[in-house]
């Protein structure tokens, strides 16, 4: 889902033509988001279950 939602973004930021106004607000929105104590959070019970599948 991450993937899909990262290439969506991209395609969506390459591919506008709203100029680079819309862009920077993109850009913002997403660290916004990224930096986000919940998103942080849960980006690290992932990384810690991936963890344990892998070594398995």
């Amino acid at each position: 889902m991450k993937k899909f939602l990262l290439g969506a973004g991209l395609g969506y930021v390459l591919g506008a033509k709203a100029g680079r106004g819309r862009y920077e607000q993109l850009v913002r929105t997403y660290r916004r988001v990224v930096d986000h104590p919940m998103v942080q959070g849960a980006a690290g019970v992932a990384r810690a279950k991936i963890g344990e599948k892998l070594k398995r």
